[in-house]
């Protein structure tokens, strides 16, 4: 028995496995048909040893991840009566929120704040803002909340640019990093990949644009006169996370060494770790059946905080056809809780550390997102890239691959298989985007969902 056990623990090469298909499927070629060919760019092996390893930085891959466990769990509401969203606030962190993420109107006065922020301490509950007025809202904030905020600004100058056209204010940023000078908990800067993700980008496009982004807000922030030093411990980085659960794994593993590499360049003696905000999508989300729209934001909001996501929103099942119910908004509140309670996903910094797969798509992640950065560098930044076309251009063909593989057979789940229609009399198309920008805001489902 203890040869039989040797045996089997010893490890098989990619060699071995090679010959065994071969031999199996009288193919002398037959493992080639089983390579993917990945929309980022990039060839994937059905198979992986430990000899994948030896190639690849795996030193300067696992020291940029986190190295505690844990995320915050953070949901998301629009405000609109302000009394009675303070009324939903305090029910979900009874309900199990850690954090909260508002988006709220630009005109929000301090009389709105103090209603809106009833019983609720920013000192101790993270509370990240949405708005295109980030320092009129700070100005607003300070009497109600005279003490040191934790939280942020989740607002993108840059992405609003793509999504409304409106050019960015970086003043407007500058100002409300200097309105939280006394709060350095609270994090001012965001640079964001929603926009591209839900035009149709590819993951290494995603990365590589959020790097631009990020490259052109902060030029812009030095030259208001803030320095570098200054910005970096007051940035969010805010992903989006798709349906594909280990490409997604990599992609935030691969955004954090990224972080690293770019902050190189502005010769940071001390760099910060990135603070990774991570959201679910909604652009694999089906109306044709919305309940299956829980299975994606399980499996997105899995792979967010296994690939090390300090803060996670889960969109509600129903979000895209209507405002959200208490139901629908319980319901994706108690996935990270699950995540969390029985899956014991907070316990564990990093656990896909060391899995040759994983490590091996996070190394490609990183090297094509980085080639595609200088690209965009070269055309003169991002706003210089969105502006000619460019980056659109670059997005249309990634969207249009994307269109194709589902009518060659890619299964989308409730929409081209396994369809049960629900129904819909009564849903409105509240919160969808009126469509004014340079990006559009898309759902892959929507094509294939009549």
């Amino acid at each position: 028995m203890n040869t039989s056990s040797s045996q089997h623990d010893k490890s098989a090469a990619f060699s071995d496995w090679q010959r065994q298909v071969r031999r199996e499927l009288k193919d002398e070629r037959a493992d080639e048909g089983l390579r993917w060919a990945t929309p980022e760019g990039f060839t994937l092996e059905p198979y992986y040893t430990a000899d994948a390893l030896t190639g690849l930085p795996l030193e300067t891959i696992q020291s940029a991840q986190r190295s505690d466990a844990g995320w915050l769990n953070a949901p998301e509401q629009t405000v609109q009566d302000a009394s009675q969203t303070n009324v939903s606030l305090r029910q979900a962190l009874d309900g199990g929120a850690d954090a909260l993420v508002l988006a709220t109107p630009d005109q929000i006065d301090q009389a709105q704040l103090t209603r809106l922020l009833k019983d609720i301490k920013l000192s101790e509950t993270p509370v990240f803002f949405r708005t295109d007025q980030p320092d009129a809202l700070l100005r607003a904030l300070q009497p109600v909340a005279p003490y040191q905020w934790r939280g942020g600004l989740l607002s993108d100058p840059v992405a609003q640019y793509g999504r409304t056209g409106i050019v960015p204010q970086s003043q407007q940023t500058a100002d409300a990093t200097r309105l939280a000078a006394n709060a350095p908990r609270f994090r001012t800067i965001c640079a964001s990949s929603h926009v591209f993700h839900n035009a149709g980008a590819t993951a290494t496009q995603e990365l590589a644009f959020l790097l631009g982004n990020l490259t052109d807000q902060y030029d812009a922030l030095t030259d208001a006169g803030l320095l570098v030093s200054e910005l970096a411990g007051r940035t969010n980085l805010s992903v989006s996370v798709g349906t594909s659960y280990f490409l997604e794994i990599a992609k935030l593993r691969a955004l954090r060494i990224l972080w690293f590499r770019l902050m190189g360049y502005y010769e940071q003696s001390r760099v910060p770790a990135p603070y990774v905000h991570a959201q679910t999508s909604t652009f694999y989300d089906a109306k044709a059946t919305p309940n299956t729209n829980l299975l994606r934001s399980t499996t997105e909001a899995m792979a967010a905080v296994i690939g090390g996501a300090d803060v996670l929103t889960v969109h509600a099942f129903d979000a895209v056809l209507t405002a959200p119910s208490a139901f629908s908004e319980r319901i994706a509140r108690n996935v990270s809780v699950l995540l969390k309670a029985e899956s014991y996903l907070d316990k564990v910094a990093d656990p896909s550390a060391g899995a040759y797969y994983i490590e091996t798509m996070t190394h490609q992640l990183v090297e094509g997102a980085w080639a595609l950065f200088l690209m965009v560098e070269q055309q003169g930044g991002l706003l210089a890239g969105l502006a000619s076309g460019w980056i659109g251009e670059q997005i249309e063909q990634a969207w249009q691959a994307k269109v194709e593989a589902v009518r060659q057979g890619r299964v989308l789940v409730g929409v081209t298989k396994f369809r049960f229609d629900e129904p819909t009399t009564g849903l409105s198309t509240a919160g969808i985007p009126e469509q004014t920008g340079l990006l559009p805001d898309r759902r892959l489902a929507a094509a294939f969902e009549n």
